[in-house]
């Protein structure tokens, strides 16, 4: 893990297969709060091409369409070094289609059960219509105290098992599976989500929390912000129109 003094690694996991609604802009935010406190950082992509390495202190992955979670997850079994690096405690940010690669098993579209990489106890199966719109949750993960927001499009139904708990309880908009008032899941040092936006852009205390975990508890001075305080105001007022 990384120190106040050295370089903090963040990996920005499959953005060539995972990339959809700008969830790559996750390690762009991490990036930025981590300079603007003074803290060196960078970002290591890490494509089809390369091997997933263990030795970085924080890792994001994004959502994808049917095939392109095929292709992560043949990757991320291929080359197991997300787990491995998890396993030791760094944090990893799933966001939508990701939570589904990180869980047991999912079913695509057109019925097909991929098998996951079980970093996450749950499954995934299509839901009879699409969850679509803002989403707002209160987060139940110990360390967030202000409510989560982002955009969710999605069809898959995540269904949690007795080792991963949600992140969140929803408020508006439907997370997990409609009806079940749940969003995301935790198992250890893994958060998965179903807010886009970037989730972390519009939810800097999480991109904090991520960072403190990367950097073994570090406290990290705050920063003020007041136009990202205007944009969390904005869309949690849409959202309860």
């Amino acid at each position: 893990m990384a120190d106040q003094t050295s370089t903090l690694r963040i990996g920005l996991v499959l953005p060539d297969v995972m990339g959809t609604y700008g969830d790559g802009g996750n390690a762009l935010i991490l990036r930025q709060r981590a300079r603007m406190r003074g803290i060196d950082a960078e970002i290591v992509q890490i494509t089809l091409d390369d091997p997933v390495p263990e030795s970085l202190d924080v890792y994001t992955l994004g959502g994808a369409e049917d095939y392109a979670q095929r292709l992560a997850t043949r990757h991320l079994l291929r080359y197991p070094g997300l787990q491995k690096a998890a396993a030791k405690g760094a944090p990893v940010l799933a966001i939508c289609a990701a939570i589904q690669v990180l869980g047991h098993w999912y079913e695509t579209s057109a019925g097909e059960r991929v098998e996951g990489i079980s970093m996450l106890d749950l499954t995934t199966t299509p839901q009879t219509t699409r969850s679509i719109g803002e989403l707002v949750t209160s987060p139940t993960l110990a360390g967030l105290t202000q409510q989560l927001t982002g955009f969710e499009n999605h069809r898959g139904g995540t269904i949690l098992g007795a080792d991963s708990v949600p992140l969140a309880r929803v408020d508006s908009g439907h997370g997990n599976r409609a009806g079940d008032r749940a969003d995301g899941a935790v198992t250890g040092s893994v958060i998965g989500t179903y807010l886009h936006g970037p989730v972390l852009a519009r939810n800097p205390e999480l991109a904090d929390h991520l960072l403190s975990r990367a950097m073994g508890g570090a406290t990290l001075a705050p920063l003020d912000l007041p136009e990202i305080d205007q944009l969390r105001r904005e869309r949690i007022a849409a959202a309860k129109r």
